[in-house]
Formats: C-alpha cells, sequence, structure tokens
C-alpha cells in the first residue's frame, strides 16, 4: 500500500502519502476482495451469497434489498449510514434470489476471457472491475492498463500475483492500438470499458459515416458482449429550508469535496449544483462554498485534454475562479447563473462532462420542499447527459415530514441514475464497494449514457434498478474522505489494515486517528 500510494501521489503532484489515494486505491480495493471472498466462502456452504443483509417490500410493490452496512464493525464506523438497492420492477425476494450468482448456479458453466479496458483517472478501478468480471461472472481476466496511470500496473502484478501466476488474471500495457487489437481479438469474448462513451461507441459502432448507419440500423461491429462506465455530469441538489450555520458550512465543505476530490478527474464529480432561486439562504451558501472552494490548495491538472475542454466550457462565460493557475494547474471555477430554463436549449454544460475543475450553477422550481424535488427530478433526467449518480442534500427535518419526505422518495425512485446519493457525495457509493456501481440500466447500447452493466456488486445481485445510500446531513468528527482533513491520513492508513484483517481490536484506533490524527 505504501509503494502503491506513494506512486500515485508523485504521477498526480500530491505530497507523498496523501490520504487521497490511500482513500481512492489500496481502501475500496482490499475491502473489495474481502467482501467479494465473504461472498465466496458463504456461496461455498449454502449454494449462493446472502441476499444482502436484509430486505424489505415497498408499498408500491418493488423490493429493496440492504447492503451497507454489511457488518457490525460497518455498522459501527459509519453510524446513522445506510445503503440499499432498489430492484427493477417484477423483481421481488424470490427471484432476486433466483437470479443472484448467476454464474455459479450454472451446472456446468463455460470459460472465457473478459478483457478490462482499465480507467486512468483511479488506481482501484482496474483492480475492481476485474474482480466483478472473474469473481461475479466467472471469467478470466485480460487487464489492460491505461497510460495514464499505467503505474499501477506492476504494483497490481505483485499484490495479484497469485491470480496472475495460475494464469486467472494478466496486465498488459499499451495504448489505443493495443486496446483495439485487443477488442478484436478471437481469443477475448468479453469486453469491458470504464473511459468516454466516445471510446465506447468507437468500438460498437466503428468511426465515419458508417458507423451511423449501423447505429440506425443496429448493427454493431462488435459482435461480443459488452459493459461500461461511461461518465456523468452529475447533479447535486440542496433542497430549500432553513438550515444552521453549521449546516451551511459542513454542505459547502461537502459540495466543495464532491467537486476537487482527485482534482475534479472523477466520474462522480459534482458538475451542476441545483438550488431554488428563491430559497433565502442561497447568498448566504455560497459565500460558504466560495470560502471552501479557496480554501483547497489547486493541483496539476494531469488528466489529458483537461486544459481544452476548460477553455471550450468556460469560453465567454462569466466564471468565479479560486486558488492559482499556472501553465499545470486549472483553478477551481464556479459558473453561475446558467440558464436551465425549458428554452435555454442544450448548453454544452449539461451535455457534456467537463473532467475538470468546473461547477455549474443552476437554479428550478420555487422554496417549496415539494415542488422543488419535482422540478429537480425532471430537470436531471431530461436536460442532463448521463445516468451514472446524482446527489441531493436535505434537512432532517424535511425527511422526516411525511409530504416531504414521500417526495423525497419519489425523486429517488424516479431519478434515471445508478446511484443516488441522500445527503453525501455519490463516491461513498463507489468506495464502500457492498453498493452495486453502474449507469441506469435505462441505457441503451445505441444510447450509452453512463453505461451498461454493474460492477463491485459483491452480493452478486441481478436485476438491479439502482443503488442508494443515505447518511446524517451533518457527521462528525469530518469524514476522512472531505477535502482539506488533516487527519485523513492516519485514518486511511488504519482503515486500510481494518479490511486487510477486520477485528473489533482495531476500531477504537481507527476513531482515535479520527478525533486526534494519530498514525499509531
Amino acid at each position: 500500500a505504501d509503494a502503491w500510494t506513494a506512486a500515485g501521489a508523485h504521477a498526480k503532484g500530491l505530497p507523498p502519502g496523501d490520504a487521497e489515494e490511500w482513500l481512492a486505491g489500496p481502501l475500496p480495493t482490499v475491502r473489495n476482495a474481502r467482501l467479494l471472498a465473504d461472498s465466496l466462502d458463504t456461496l461455498a456452504r449454502t449454494g449462493r451469497p446472502p441476499l444482502g443483509t436484509g430486505s424489505r417490500e415497498r408499498r408500491d410493490g418493488r423490493l429493496e434489498i440492504d447492503v451497507f452496512p454489511t457488518s457490525p464493525l460497518d455498522r459501527a464506523l459509519f453510524a446513522g449510514f445506510r445503503g440499499w438497492t432498489l430492484m427493477q420492477p417484477g423483481v421481488d425476494r424470490a427471484e432476486a434470489a433466483r437470479r443472484q450468482a448467476g454464474f455459479y448456479r450454472q451446472r456446468d458453466p463455460e470459460g472465457g476471457v473478459a478483457l478490462v479496458l482499465g480507467a486512468g483517472n483511479v488506481s482501484s478501478i482496474p483492480p475492481m472491475d476485474a474482480f466483478t468480471k472473474m469473481f461475479v461472472e466467472g471469467f478470466v481476466c485480460l487487464l489492460k492498463m491505461n497510460p495514464v496511470n499505467e503505474w499501477v500496473g506492476p504494483i497490481l502484478e505483485r499484490a495479484l500475483a497469485p491470480l496472475c501466476e495460475r494464469g486467472y488474471l494478466r496486465i498488459v500495457y499499451g495504448g489505443a492500438d493495443v486496446g483495439g487489437y485487443l477488442v478484436d481479438h478471437d481469443d477475448v469474448d468479453d469486453v469491458h470499458i470504464t473511459g468516454s462513451d466516445r471510446t465506447h461507441d468507437l468500438i460498437v459502432w466503428g468511426g465515419g459515416a458508417d458507423a451511423e448507419r449501423r447505429r440506425r440500423d443496429g448493427e454493431p461491429r462488435l459482435a461480443k458482449p459488452i459493459s461500461s462506465e461511461l461518465g456523468n455530469v452529475s447533479p447535486v441538489a440542496i433542497v430549500p429550508y432553513t438550515y444552521d450555520d453549521a449546516q451551511l458550512a459542513f454542505m459547502a465543505r461537502n459540495v466543495a469535496t464532491m467537486v476537487a476530490n482527485n482534482g475534479s478527474f472523477n466520474c462522480n464529480a459534482a458538475k451542476v449544483l441545483i438550488t431554488s432561486a428563491a430559497w433565502a439562504q442561497r447568498d448566504a451558501f455560497y459565500a460558504e462554498l466560495r470560502a471552501a472552494l479557496a480554501a483547497i490548495p489547486t493541483r496539476r491538472a494531469y488528466y489529458p485534454g483537461a486544459f481544452e475542454r476548460y477553455q471550450a466550457l468556460t469560453a465567454g462565460r462569466t466564471v468565479e475562479t479560486f486558488g492559482d493557475a499556472d501553465a499545470s494547474r486549472l483553478p477551481w471555477t464556479l459558473i453561475r447563473d446558467v440558464d436551465g430554463g425549458p428554452g435555454a436549449g442544450d448548453d454544452p454544460l449539461f451535455r457534456t462532462e467537463p473532467f475538470c475543475a468546473i461547477l455549474s450553477d443552476v437554479t428550478v422550481g420555487s422554496a417549496d420542499p415539494v415542488e422543488f424535488l419535482d422540478r429537480f427530478t425532471t430537470f436531471c433526467n431530461e436536460r442532463l447527459w448521463g445516468t451514472l449518480n446524482a446527489s441531493i442534500l436535505i434537512h432532517p427535518r424535511l425527511e422526516k415530514d411525511p409530504t416531504v419526505g414521500a417526495c423525497l422518495d419519489r425523486a429517488v425512485v424516479a431519478l434515471r441514475y445508478g446511484a443516488v446519493a441522500i445527503n453525501h457525495w455519490p463516491g461513498l457509493c463507489y468506495g464502500v464497494v457492498s453498493l452495486p456501481w453502474g449507469g441506469h440500466p435505462s441505457a441503451t447500447l445505441r444510447d450509452v449514457q453512463s453505461g451498461l452493466g454493474w460492477v463491485h456488486d459483491t452480493y452478486m445481485l441481478d436485476g438491479i434498478d439502482k443503488a442508494v445510500l443515505r447518511g446524517p446531513l451533518v457527521v462528525r468528527p469530518t469524514p476522512p474522505w472531505f477535502v482539506g482533513n488533516r487527519h485523513a491520513l492516519a485514518v486511511a492508513r488504519r482503515l486500510v489494515a481494518l479490511e486487510a484483517e477486520p477485528g473489533w481490536r482495531k476500531v477504537p484506533g481507527v476513531i482515535l486517528a479520527a478525533l486526534l490524527g494519530r498514525a499509531g
């Protein structure tokens, strides 16, 4: 883990041992491996993994399966957090159990080779995508590293040596030419890509005029299954209400973290902040957000094309910038008062994933929470590109109100996203790993949006509509994933040790580190 995080920090221009690389690299990878091992152990004993940690039928007849916390240890460390999977209509308990762990329920399954085209931005994505293909879907895996983060490849080869030595996993390197060769190779049976929708469509439909004909006629050039995770224009909503000063400050740091984590080179980075123009505290919140962004040092814009995307999306607009900028760094940038009205047309900010340090400000609806949630849902589903994730920040009193609570529930169900986070960054849906991660199943091969299929999914569920994560509006002590948390490194190191070898004796050390910053 030390070599992994040091290499990641160096590649991204961060201080050695930066906590972010621990939280985004070794921590979810080790947790993913452990949770899959737990499911496989249960499957070996009983014939299938557990159906989450509990389930219930909603009033509308839909099934919800609890998938987080996964254990009493999780419950102690994430007090007040809960994650569940909403299943598709028609998938009841019996059907969910019947479809669970489908590969392992085959009497004589056929082998196959899955090609994983690894992501370049987050070092845990390539190994965890490979884990899904291997241990959930039953393939041996060929993992091609992205040139942007191929530095992690040799580290993964050492960490996963038992899989590589036995021929279950092979890690290879190269650019688009190597990727294209492998995609079309006769021995590759299945493809998974985490990247851009443009790369996906080039693989599936080809290029030029022939690609448009193929798409129109439903004749993909790729004659093998492909799954994908392809980014998002990620929305964050603040439901109008009267928040106290501490809540406003925490929400501002929360949103700033959603923007700044990994330099904003995340598919789940906040890109559109949606509030009501009639919200009485809107100006007060933005004052807190400006202060939060200004307190975060800018960093190397390491991902290719960042400056070009930034210029294309900010040209001719009135912007507010925070932090220093130079030939290698972009400032945190707020684009205020973007017109989200029905007559405004398709603004590029709504249809293009910036994949750089940009946050757009949009207003919808009135100060009435019910009307605002309805308008927010419609705006996201009809105006924003992508189906990956959305976030809603809401006062606990509103959640408990029967009318508003019911409206929030309707919004969560109606939003066409694969992950919806209440009060927190959807990056947590990725990071806790037991929630499935992927685009909403309304996407198609022709209009792929944020992608097809699911990764992580450590309970091996099938028939998923979306994952939902809910946490308290304010968390104390400050969560380790918050940018600027001075205690984050100490917490992250202890969490990795706990995930590698869980035990109650390690919990006090995590809590002590969170409170005092002691690595111990």
